[in-house]
């Protein structure tokens, strides 16, 4: 973080002189170039602040891929055993909450799988 607050006060150091410089020597409008320049400046600053903070976050973020990957390899054979359980998502109806907080999934019946609901359209 201490690297931002310092990326952020060249920022403004480096871009105070340009934005009151007036002119250039290309004969443009006045504070054309001045424009420029801050802008130029502005987004290294910005380059500056993405770089650290890229770094400040990135072991975080290869600690949590690795936690991921372990966590999920243990779980794999639960969620193969639960896949063969449930089969195929569509013989299920979405997800309804009850009153008291309950999540059930209702199985659609035989008389419901075996009629396709159309809406007047034909799937292609």
């Amino acid at each position: 973080m201490r690297r931002i607050a310092h990326a952020l006060a060249v920022l403004l150091i480096a871009a105070a002189p340009a934005a009151g410089q007036s002119g250039g020597e290309s004969g443009g409008e006045p504070g054309e170039k001045s424009a420029e320049e801050g802008l130029s400046l502005l987004e290294e600053g910005a380059r500056i602040i993405l770089r650290s903070m890229i770094g400040e976050v990135e072991p975080a973020l290869k600690d949590l891929h690795e936690e991921m990957g372990r966590a999920l390899a243990e779980m794999e054979p639960a969620f193969r055993d639960l896949a063969a359980m449930i089969g195929d998502i569509r013989n299920y109806h979405a997800p309804e909450m009850l009153p008291n907080g309950d999540i059930i999934i209702r199985r659609k019946s035989p008389a419901e799988l075996a009629v396709p609901k159309t809406d007047g359209e034909i799937e292609l």
